[in-house]
């Protein structure tokens, strides 16, 4: 993930400098992932993201693709949004710290369609911990599917 390294400018109304090492760590865990068939570092759509897609396996056949895009800035913020692509439409949810006009700091958009203003929450402080729970409230609308 060395290649945006040098852009220390920030996109207008980011949080600020991509942490591209952070993002270099989140990669590594998962590229291991089962769950991920595919991860890719800065994707040429989005060249500030982490881009992971997820195994249709754990899709019913409605359910096209389905993939977690991560952001993350040199100061801690965060976005983190997950897409589902439907036959008949989509699914989007984010958890985003960053400063908001329409939201406290910590907030999430929840799906189905990530309305803004979303609702305040609190995330938690480790980067780590932002990402368990992320990939726990995904894991759970993954299980849903099969469980109806």
């Amino acid at each position: 993930m060395t290649a945006g390294r040098g852009n220390d400018t920030p996109d207008p109304g980011s949080s600020g400098p991509i942490d591209f090492d952070r993002l270099e760590i989140i990669r590594e865990r998962l590229a291991t992932d089962d769950r991920f068939t595919e991860v890719g570092e800065q994707p040429a759509f989005a060249p500030e993201r982490l881009v992971c897609r997820y195994d249709q396996e754990l899709y019913p056949d409605r359910v096209r693709n389905a993939r977690l895009e991560v952001v993350w800035f040199e100061n801690g913020d965060f976005s983190l949004h997950y897409h589902e692509t439907h036959e008949t439409g989509a699914f989007d949810h984010r958890w985003d710290r960053h400063p908001s006009g329409h939201n406290t700091r910590d907030h999430v958009h929840p799906g189905p369609d990530a309305p803004t203003p979303g609702d305040d929450t609190t995330h938690p402080t480790d980067w780590r911990g932002v990402l368990s729970t992320v990939l726990s409230e995904i894991e759970d609308r993954q299980r849903a599917f099969w469980t109806r």
